[in-house]
């Protein structure tokens, strides 16, 4: 393993909440801003408008790390879905811009239909398939209307290496497995949590951000690149010293699912760029880095 490389982090000013603070993305950026405040679903509802107003000062910039992202459970959980996804931001906003506090709220690539081919801008439409999308495409539209000043940021594929995330699966699969069969029809874009912790902290720290007029309401990030599941495994194994032709491709039909897969849907970093945010640098860098820590 090559030594870790940490993304630049952007020093803040103001006061930074984070909800969904026991998640991956949530649990990355508090590493990295260590004064933050954070919050977990038990120490603050965010669907509770009185909860959400003790806890939020003005001049605060709030990052919404909270989803709900069980993708298929979603499908027979419309309501819990909403309640998080859409409901909660819509709650967020509405605190926020009463409040004078920024707020970011971290949104997905399930907003898209997944039959492009190429990558998704901002601006494209929208259609997403599943109950997850749609609840979490209900939140979009929620924060655009309740509060002109918040930022909107899409992603794709977080991982961190541990837990549940795909990253770990492989981890914990090359132990178990002399083989192991993953989806090679579906594209996307894999993110370190971290590279888009720092990148959140970087657009969150911006003078004037997120709620400048120059910057876009709705931005993209993710890791550079884009990889299929299969490819993404075979990294990992690679990245561990295993044989990357234990991974055999498979398709998406072999492992029928409650909610259906996009099979595109990689995130142009175009836009994140062009608002003079710092891109993050290639999937395949920042898997290293992750597989690095962990051995660390």
């Amino acid at each position: 393993m090559s030594a870790v490389t940490f993304p630049a982090v952007t020093p803040i000013t103001a006061r930074l909440v984070v909800t969904g603070a026991h998640g991956q993305l949530g649990r990355a950026l508090l590493a990295l801003a260590p004064g933050s405040r954070g919050y977990g679903r038990a120490e603050l509802d965010i669907t509770d408008a009185d909860a959400v107003r003790a806890v939020v000062n003005p001049g605060d910039v709030l990052v919404n790390c909270a989803a709900y992202t069980a993708v298929d459970r979603a499908e027979s959980e419309e309501a819990a879905a909403f309640a998080v996804n859409a409901t909660g931001p819509a709650v967020l906003a509405r605190v926020c811009a009463e409040a004078g506090a920024r707020l970011v709220t971290v949104s997905t690539d399930y907003v898209f239909p997944g039959t492009a081919a190429q990558p998704y801008e901002p601006t494209d439409p929208t259609g997403p398939s599943t109950v997850y999308g749609r609840s979490k495409l209900a939140g979009e539209q929620a924060v655009l209307e309740l509060d002109p000043n918040a930022r909107i940021v899409r992603t794709a594929w977080v991982y961190t290496g541990q837990g549940t995330d795909f990253v770990a699966t492989m981890r914990r699969l090359e132990g178990e497995r002399e083989t192991v069969n993953v989806v090679a029809d579906q594209l996307g874009s894999p993110t370190y949590a971290v590279d888009l912790a720092a990148g959140l902290l970087e657009l969150a720290g911006r003078p004037g951000a997120p709620g400048s007029p120059a910057m876009p309401r709705i931005l993209h990030a993710t890791n550079a690149g884009q990889a299929s599941w299969f490819e993404l495994a075979r990294a990992v194994f690679a990245g561990i010293g295993a044989d990357p032709n234990r991974v055999l491709p498979c398709g998406t039909a072999d492992f029928p699912r409650p909610a259906p897969r996009p099979a595109y849907s990689v995130l142009s970093g175009k836009s994140w760029a062009a608002a003079g945010l710092t891109p993050l640098r290639d999937w395949r860098a920042a898997l290293n880095d992750a597989l690095s820590a962990i051995s660390d």
